[in-house]
């Protein structure tokens, strides 16, 4: 086995994290500068037009909630192993959220946290990352499920036959998952995923649910209170209709983090435009959700990653 001296270690480690923060602003700079779809022109006048501090402060404080949520859900599923602090859970979450910017679907996040416990416990924390981000995909479908039916029925954007189908599949997918749950992959099957699963306390469950609730409820009525400051005005239940369903496509979709305002703003203008609303409103408003709920937590969790130090065995 090669041997890695500390110094070429500490010169390597250093070279990742400019490679991640560098990458990351990079990215992010590309795609506020070369969008072709985002007229900052008429942005500006409507801003100019519609101006309020306190709708500013509102819209940042919603951004706030949004990743407080998502924190305190970390530091609850960490809990399970031992109990962290709150500054702990921030570092972890908005660091590995940073490394993960651009990777397929946010898997560098995945290894982003692990990467803050010792090696032994890897398996465990990807496993909690894991129920952390389920449970935020099981309540897109649910809700995203209700949305389109709700939408359907105003507008038949697909037809019951089509909707019949649809559940038809998943019932069909839901049978096969049951029947097939004790066939082991590897030393991996359904059924000791769900007993894994049970080996977690009901209380830290039940507690990971309720965050993730108030989460989406946070994040969806950022997206609500966006379109009403760009002076869309339709009716309540027909916006958070259209606003879940498009998180429910969008989050099907696999894409890299960076890119996620991309593909949400391309689902949201095809329901959004249904509705007859214009197409760069529903990109402006996808590109400041994606500028207030990912670069801005980048840009505090770049501090995170370069002050990062690997974890040691104790």
């Amino acid at each position: 086995m090669i041997s890695i001296s500390p110094k070429t270690k500490q010169s390597l480690l250093f070279i990742i994290k400019i490679v991640i923060v560098g990458g990351a602003f990079y990215f992010i700079y590309n795609q506020l500068a070369h969008n072709d779809k985002l007229d900052w022109q008429k942005f500006l006048l409507l801003f100019q037009k519609n101006y309020s501090i306190t709708g500013i402060a509102f819209l940042l404080l919603l951004s706030v909630l949004n990743r407080f949520f998502e924190i305190l859900k970390w530091q609850n599923l960490v809990s399970y192993l031992h109990k962290i602090s709150l500054a702990e859970a921030t570092k972890q979450v908005l660091g590995a959220l940073t490394a993960g910017l651009f990777t397929p679907n946010g898997i560098g996040e995945y290894a982003g946290k692990a990467l803050f416990f010792e090696k032994s416990k890897a398996k465990t924390i990807v496993f909690l990352n894991l129920i952390c981000n389920g449970i935020q995909m099981i309540l897109s479908v649910f809700f995203g499920i209700f949305g389109l039916l709700y939408l359907n029925a105003d507008y038949n954007i697909i037809t019951s036959k089509t909707v019949l189908i649809l559940f038809g599949i998943c019932l069909f997918l839901f049978g096969i998952l049951f029947f097939l749950k004790k066939i082991n992959i590897k030393g991996y099957s359904i059924e000791k995923l769900i007993h894994k699963i049970n080996e977690i306390p009901k209380s830290i469950h039940q507690k990971n649910i309720f965050l993730a609730i108030c989460r989406y409820l946070v994040f969806s009525h950022q997206y609500y209170f966006l379109f009403l400051a760009f002076d869309v005005d339709l009716p309540y239940f027909t916006m958070m209709a259209t606003i879940a369903a498009v998180y429910f496509l969008a989050s099907s979709l696999p894409t890299f983090q960076f890119l996620d305002f991309a593909v949400k703003g391309s689902v949201a203008v095809y329901f959004f435009g249904i509705l007859g609303v214009n197409e760069w409103i529903v990109v402006f408003i996808s590109t400041l959700m994606w500028f207030l709920n990912v670069v801005l937590p980048v840009v505090i969790g770049s501090y995170y990653v370069m002050n990062f130090k690997i974890k040691t065995e104790q």
